[in-house]
Protein backbone atom coordinates (compact mmCIF):
# COMPACT_ATOMS: atom_id res chain seq x y z
CA UNK A 1 0.00 0.00 0.00
CA UNK A 2 1.27 3.52 -0.78
CA UNK A 3 2.32 5.68 2.13
CA UNK A 4 -0.19 8.48 2.73
CA UNK A 5 1.26 11.91 3.56
CA UNK A 6 -0.14 15.23 4.72
CA UNK A 7 0.59 18.25 2.50
CA UNK A 8 3.49 19.37 4.68
CA UNK A 9 5.02 15.89 4.86
CA UNK A 10 4.46 15.50 1.11
CA UNK A 11 6.38 18.72 0.43
CA UNK A 12 9.16 17.62 2.77
CA UNK A 13 9.45 14.37 0.82
CA UNK A 14 9.52 16.36 -2.45
CA UNK A 15 12.95 17.70 -1.51
CA UNK A 16 14.23 14.22 -2.39
CA UNK A 17 11.63 12.43 -4.52
CA UNK A 18 9.86 13.56 -7.73
CA UNK A 19 6.21 14.62 -7.68
CA UNK A 20 4.04 13.14 -10.43
CA UNK A 21 0.91 15.24 -10.94
CA UNK A 22 -1.60 12.89 -12.57
CA UNK A 23 -4.25 15.55 -13.16
CA UNK A 24 -5.03 16.65 -16.73
CA UNK A 25 -2.65 18.99 -18.59
CA UNK A 26 -5.16 21.84 -18.27
CA UNK A 27 -5.34 21.45 -14.50
CA UNK A 28 -1.55 21.40 -14.30
CA UNK A 29 -1.20 24.44 -16.55
CA UNK A 30 -3.55 26.48 -14.41
CA UNK A 31 -1.49 25.83 -11.29
CA UNK A 32 0.55 23.05 -9.71
CA UNK A 33 2.92 22.24 -6.89
CA UNK A 34 6.22 23.91 -7.84
CA UNK A 35 8.63 21.30 -9.15
CA UNK A 36 5.93 18.73 -9.94
CA UNK A 37 6.05 16.85 -13.25
CA UNK A 38 2.89 16.72 -15.36
CA UNK A 39 2.03 13.00 -15.64
CA UNK A 40 -1.63 12.94 -16.72
CA UNK A 41 -3.79 9.85 -16.73
CA UNK A 42 -6.17 11.60 -19.15
CA UNK A 43 -5.56 14.48 -21.50
CA UNK A 44 -8.10 17.31 -21.34
CA UNK A 45 -10.40 15.83 -23.98
CA UNK A 46 -10.29 12.35 -22.40
CA UNK A 47 -11.03 13.78 -18.96
CA UNK A 48 -14.05 15.60 -20.39
CA UNK A 49 -15.34 12.40 -22.02
CA UNK A 50 -15.03 10.39 -18.81
CA UNK A 51 -16.65 13.16 -16.78
CA UNK A 52 -19.56 13.46 -19.19
CA UNK A 53 -20.07 9.69 -19.18
CA UNK A 54 -20.10 9.67 -15.37
CA UNK A 55 -22.73 12.42 -15.19
CA UNK A 56 -24.97 11.30 -18.05
CA UNK A 57 -24.75 7.49 -17.87
CA UNK A 58 -23.12 6.31 -14.65
CA UNK A 59 -20.04 5.51 -12.65
CA UNK A 60 -19.53 1.97 -13.97
CA UNK A 61 -19.66 3.12 -17.59
CA UNK A 62 -17.23 5.94 -16.84
CA UNK A 63 -14.79 3.46 -15.29
CA UNK A 64 -15.05 1.20 -18.33
CA UNK A 65 -14.34 4.12 -20.66
CA UNK A 66 -11.42 5.14 -18.51
CA UNK A 67 -9.94 1.66 -18.70
CA UNK A 68 -10.29 1.66 -22.48
CA UNK A 69 -8.40 4.93 -22.65
CA UNK A 70 -5.57 4.08 -20.27
CA UNK A 71 -5.02 0.44 -21.19
CA UNK A 72 -2.57 1.06 -24.07
CA UNK A 73 -0.62 3.57 -21.99
CA UNK A 74 0.22 1.45 -18.93
CA UNK A 75 3.60 0.08 -20.03
CA UNK A 76 4.76 3.51 -21.18
CA UNK A 77 3.79 5.08 -17.86
CA UNK A 78 5.74 2.50 -15.89
CA UNK A 79 8.86 3.08 -18.00
CA UNK A 80 8.55 6.84 -17.59
CA UNK A 81 7.99 6.63 -13.85
CA UNK A 82 11.00 4.37 -13.35
CA UNK A 83 13.19 6.87 -15.19
CA UNK A 84 11.97 9.69 -12.95
CA UNK A 85 12.07 7.76 -9.66
CA UNK A 86 14.73 8.47 -7.05
CA UNK A 87 15.70 5.50 -4.89
CA UNK A 88 12.89 3.64 -6.66
CA UNK A 89 10.35 6.06 -5.12
CA UNK A 90 7.85 8.55 -6.54
CA UNK A 91 5.27 10.91 -5.06
CA UNK A 92 1.82 10.96 -6.66
CA UNK A 93 -1.19 13.23 -6.39
CA UNK A 94 -4.39 14.07 -8.24
CA UNK A 95 -7.10 16.63 -7.48
CA UNK A 96 -8.69 15.12 -4.34
CA UNK A 97 -6.57 12.07 -3.68
CA UNK A 98 -9.15 9.80 -5.26
CA UNK A 99 -9.39 7.41 -8.18
CA UNK A 100 -6.69 8.90 -10.42
CA UNK A 101 -3.90 8.90 -7.86
CA UNK A 102 -5.09 5.60 -6.41
CA UNK A 103 -5.06 3.90 -9.82
CA UNK A 104 -1.66 5.23 -10.76
CA UNK A 105 -0.22 4.29 -7.38
CA UNK A 106 -1.52 0.74 -7.77
CA UNK A 107 0.11 0.50 -11.21
CA UNK A 108 3.46 1.80 -10.00
CA UNK A 109 3.52 -0.44 -6.93
CA UNK A 110 2.59 -3.45 -9.06
CA UNK A 111 5.61 -2.58 -11.22
CA UNK A 112 7.88 -2.54 -8.15
CA UNK A 113 8.05 1.18 -7.30
CA UNK A 114 7.60 2.67 -3.84
CA UNK A 115 4.80 5.25 -3.84
CA UNK A 116 3.81 8.05 -1.49
CA UNK A 117 0.51 9.85 -2.11
CA UNK A 118 -0.88 13.19 -0.99
CA UNK A 119 -3.91 12.72 1.24
CA UNK A 120 -6.68 14.96 -0.06
CA UNK A 121 -4.74 15.64 -3.25
CA UNK A 122 -4.02 19.05 -4.75
CA UNK A 123 -7.12 20.45 -3.04
CA UNK A 124 -5.58 19.71 0.37
CA UNK A 125 -2.32 21.26 -0.78
CA UNK A 126 -4.16 24.45 -1.76
CA UNK A 127 -5.76 24.65 1.67
CA UNK A 128 -2.27 24.37 3.15
CA UNK A 129 -0.97 27.16 0.87
CA UNK A 130 -3.73 29.58 1.84
CA UNK A 131 -3.29 28.79 5.53
CA UNK A 132 0.39 29.73 5.27
CA UNK A 133 -0.61 33.32 4.48
CA UNK A 134 -2.52 33.44 7.77
CA UNK A 135 0.70 32.76 9.70
CA UNK A 136 2.62 35.80 10.91
CA UNK A 137 5.38 36.38 8.35
CA UNK A 138 8.28 38.65 9.42
CA UNK A 139 8.19 40.88 6.37
CA UNK A 140 10.23 44.03 5.96
CA UNK A 141 9.20 46.03 2.90
CA UNK A 142 11.58 47.86 0.59
CA UNK A 143 9.77 50.87 -0.80
CA UNK A 144 10.57 53.60 -3.28
CA UNK A 145 9.12 55.36 -6.28
CA UNK A 146 9.16 53.81 -9.75
CA UNK A 147 12.66 53.43 -11.15
CA UNK A 148 14.42 53.29 -7.79
CA UNK A 149 16.01 49.93 -8.59
CA UNK A 150 14.28 48.13 -5.71
CA UNK A 151 14.25 44.72 -7.41
CA UNK A 152 17.95 44.95 -8.23
CA UNK A 153 18.69 45.84 -4.60
CA UNK A 154 16.65 42.92 -3.30
CA UNK A 155 18.42 40.48 -5.61
CA UNK A 156 21.79 41.83 -4.49
CA UNK A 157 20.70 41.51 -0.85
CA UNK A 158 19.76 37.91 -1.58
CA UNK A 159 23.24 37.25 -2.97
CA UNK A 160 24.66 38.62 0.27
CA UNK A 161 22.60 36.27 2.41
CA UNK A 162 19.40 38.20 3.14
CA UNK A 163 16.03 36.42 2.96
CA UNK A 164 14.14 37.82 -0.04
CA UNK A 165 10.87 37.11 -1.82
CA UNK A 166 10.98 38.72 -5.27
CA UNK A 167 7.25 39.16 -5.85
CA UNK A 168 7.76 40.74 -9.26
CA UNK A 169 10.03 37.89 -10.27
CA UNK A 170 7.41 35.33 -9.22
CA UNK A 171 4.67 37.31 -11.00
CA UNK A 172 6.78 37.85 -14.17
CA UNK A 173 5.85 41.54 -14.08
CA UNK A 174 7.49 44.80 -12.92
CA UNK A 175 4.24 46.34 -11.75
CA UNK A 176 3.69 49.24 -14.19
CA UNK A 177 1.92 49.29 -17.56
CA UNK A 178 5.34 48.59 -19.06
CA UNK A 179 6.04 45.82 -16.58
CA UNK A 180 5.43 42.82 -18.83
CA UNK A 181 8.01 43.83 -21.46
CA UNK A 182 10.66 41.19 -22.02
CA UNK A 183 9.30 38.79 -19.43
CA UNK A 184 7.67 35.35 -19.61
CA UNK A 185 3.86 35.11 -19.56
CA UNK A 186 2.41 35.68 -16.12
CA UNK A 187 1.31 32.72 -13.99
CA UNK A 188 -2.22 32.49 -12.70
CA UNK A 189 -2.84 34.09 -9.33
CA UNK A 190 -3.22 30.57 -7.91
CA UNK A 191 0.17 29.46 -9.14
CA UNK A 192 1.73 32.72 -7.93
CA UNK A 193 0.51 31.80 -4.43
CA UNK A 194 2.00 28.32 -4.75
CA UNK A 195 5.39 29.72 -5.78
CA UNK A 196 5.49 32.27 -2.94
CA UNK A 197 4.75 29.60 -0.34
CA UNK A 198 7.39 27.32 -1.86
CA UNK A 199 9.95 30.06 -1.22
CA UNK A 200 8.67 30.84 2.27
CA UNK A 201 9.00 27.19 3.32
CA UNK A 202 12.76 27.41 3.29
CA UNK A 203 13.02 30.60 5.32
CA UNK A 204 13.82 31.37 8.96
CA UNK A 205 10.88 33.22 10.51
CA UNK A 206 13.07 34.57 13.32
CA UNK A 207 14.79 36.84 10.80
CA UNK A 208 13.48 39.48 8.37
CA UNK A 209 12.06 38.44 5.03
CA UNK A 210 12.43 41.31 2.56
CA UNK A 211 9.88 42.05 -0.13
CA UNK A 212 9.20 44.95 -2.45
CA UNK A 213 6.31 47.33 -1.86
CA UNK A 214 3.53 46.36 -4.29
CA UNK A 215 -0.12 47.05 -4.95
CA UNK A 216 -2.44 44.07 -4.68
CA UNK A 217 -2.34 43.67 -8.46
CA UNK A 218 1.01 42.86 -10.08
CA UNK A 219 0.00 42.97 -13.72
CA UNK A 220 -2.73 40.33 -14.02
CA UNK A 221 -1.70 38.52 -10.85
CA UNK A 222 -3.90 39.20 -7.83
CA UNK A 223 -2.21 38.88 -4.46
CA UNK A 224 -4.16 36.91 -1.80
CA UNK A 225 -5.57 39.05 1.01
CA UNK A 226 -3.56 37.24 3.68
CA UNK A 227 -0.29 38.09 1.92
CA UNK A 228 -1.25 41.63 0.96
CA UNK A 229 -2.49 42.49 4.46
CA UNK A 230 0.83 41.44 5.94
CA UNK A 231 2.75 43.43 3.34
CA UNK A 232 0.74 46.54 4.20
CA UNK A 233 1.18 46.05 7.95
CA UNK A 234 4.96 45.45 7.83
CA UNK A 235 7.65 48.04 8.51
CA UNK A 236 8.82 49.78 5.34
CA UNK A 237 12.22 51.15 4.45
CA UNK A 238 11.47 53.91 1.92
CA UNK A 239 14.26 54.84 -0.48
CA UNK A 240 13.92 58.51 -1.38
CA UNK A 241 15.70 58.79 -4.73
CA UNK A 242 15.33 61.88 -6.90
CA UNK A 243 13.89 61.57 -10.40
CA UNK A 244 17.20 62.69 -11.95
CA UNK A 245 18.73 59.37 -10.81
CA UNK A 246 15.70 57.24 -11.68
CA UNK A 247 15.06 58.49 -15.20
CA UNK A 248 18.26 57.06 -16.79
CA UNK A 249 17.47 53.67 -15.26
CA UNK A 250 13.97 53.64 -16.76
CA UNK A 251 15.31 54.68 -20.16
CA UNK A 252 17.89 51.89 -20.02
CA UNK A 253 15.28 49.28 -19.15
CA UNK A 254 12.53 50.23 -21.59
CA UNK A 255 13.79 52.41 -24.47
CA UNK A 256 14.88 49.47 -26.64
CA UNK A 257 11.33 48.08 -26.94
CA UNK A 258 9.25 48.86 -30.07
CA UNK A 259 7.65 52.31 -30.09
CA UNK A 260 4.26 50.79 -30.89
CA UNK A 261 4.39 48.71 -27.73
CA UNK A 262 5.50 51.68 -25.63
CA UNK A 263 2.74 53.87 -27.09
CA UNK A 264 0.14 51.16 -26.37
CA UNK A 265 1.35 50.95 -22.76
CA UNK A 266 1.18 54.73 -22.30
CA UNK A 267 -2.37 54.57 -23.67
CA UNK A 268 -3.39 52.40 -20.73
CA UNK A 269 -2.83 55.35 -18.36
CA UNK A 270 -4.15 58.03 -20.73
CA UNK A 271 -7.02 59.02 -18.45
CA UNK A 272 -4.75 59.20 -15.41
CA UNK A 273 -2.19 61.32 -17.22
CA UNK A 274 -4.72 63.66 -18.79
CA UNK A 275 -5.00 64.51 -22.45
CA UNK A 276 -2.18 67.06 -22.60
CA UNK A 277 0.44 64.89 -20.87
CA UNK A 278 -0.63 61.87 -22.88
CA UNK A 279 -0.14 63.79 -26.14
CA UNK A 280 3.21 65.13 -24.92
CA UNK A 281 4.34 61.60 -24.14
CA UNK A 282 3.44 60.35 -27.62
CA UNK A 283 5.14 63.35 -29.23
CA UNK A 284 8.31 62.70 -27.21
CA UNK A 285 8.19 59.02 -28.13
CA UNK A 286 7.94 59.92 -31.82
CA UNK A 287 11.24 61.85 -31.68
CA UNK A 288 12.99 59.24 -29.51
CA UNK A 289 13.03 61.49 -26.43
CA UNK A 290 12.68 58.54 -24.07
CA UNK A 291 13.78 60.58 -21.05
CA UNK A 292 10.79 62.88 -21.53
CA UNK A 293 8.45 59.90 -21.93
CA UNK A 294 9.76 58.46 -18.66
CA UNK A 295 9.44 61.84 -16.92
CA UNK A 296 5.81 62.20 -17.99
CA UNK A 297 4.84 58.70 -16.84
CA UNK A 298 6.66 59.29 -13.54
CA UNK A 299 4.35 62.26 -13.02
CA UNK A 300 1.53 59.73 -12.58
CA UNK A 301 3.39 56.91 -10.87
CA UNK A 302 5.11 59.11 -8.28
CA UNK A 303 1.80 60.66 -7.23
CA UNK A 304 0.19 57.23 -7.04
CA UNK A 305 3.02 55.80 -4.93
CA UNK A 306 3.05 58.72 -2.48
CA UNK A 307 -0.73 58.43 -2.12
CA UNK A 308 -0.36 54.75 -1.21
CA UNK A 309 2.50 55.46 1.18
CA UNK A 310 0.41 58.03 3.03
CA UNK A 311 -2.13 55.32 3.85
CA UNK A 312 0.44 53.60 6.06
CA UNK A 313 0.94 54.47 9.70
CA UNK A 314 3.81 56.98 10.14
CA UNK A 315 5.55 54.68 12.60
CA UNK A 316 5.77 51.97 9.92
CA UNK A 317 7.94 54.11 7.67
CA UNK A 318 11.67 54.70 7.88
CA UNK A 319 13.20 56.82 5.13
CA UNK A 320 16.66 56.91 3.56
CA UNK A 321 17.75 59.49 1.01
CA UNK A 322 20.03 57.91 -1.60
CA UNK A 323 21.68 59.92 -4.36
CA UNK A 324 22.79 57.05 -6.56
CA UNK A 325 21.33 54.24 -8.61
CA UNK A 326 24.46 52.10 -8.27
CA UNK A 327 23.00 48.85 -6.97
CA UNK A 328 26.02 47.85 -4.91
CA UNK A 329 26.12 51.20 -3.10
CA UNK A 330 22.36 51.21 -2.56
CA UNK A 331 22.56 47.71 -1.11
CA UNK A 332 25.37 48.73 1.25
CA UNK A 333 23.10 51.42 2.70
CA UNK A 334 20.06 49.17 3.02
CA UNK A 335 21.94 46.29 4.65
CA UNK A 336 23.55 48.66 7.15
CA UNK A 337 20.12 49.84 8.30
CA UNK A 338 18.81 48.53 11.67
CA UNK A 339 15.77 46.95 9.96
CA UNK A 340 18.15 44.51 8.29
CA UNK A 341 19.30 43.32 11.72
CA UNK A 342 15.81 43.00 13.22
CA UNK A 343 14.98 39.79 15.07
CA UNK A 344 11.44 38.44 15.28
CA UNK A 345 10.12 36.23 18.05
Amino acid sequence: MPEKLSPEAFLDAASHYPILDVRSPGEYLRAHIPGAVSFPIFDDAERARVGTTYKQIGKDEAIELGLEIVGPKLATWVKMAKKLAVDNTVLVHCWRGGMRSGSMSWLFETAGLQVKILVGGYKAYRNYVLAEFDRKIPFVVLGGKTGSGKTDILLEMQKRGAQVIDLEGVAHHRGSVFGHFGLAPQPTSEHFENEVVAQLRGMDYSKPIWIEDESRHIGQVYMPLGLYSQLRAAPILFLDIAAEYRLPHLVEVYAHYPKEALAHAVGKIKKRLGGDLYKNALDALEIDDFTQVAAITLHYYDKAYVHGLQKRLPEQIQEIVINTLETSLQTDVVMAHPLCQTQFS
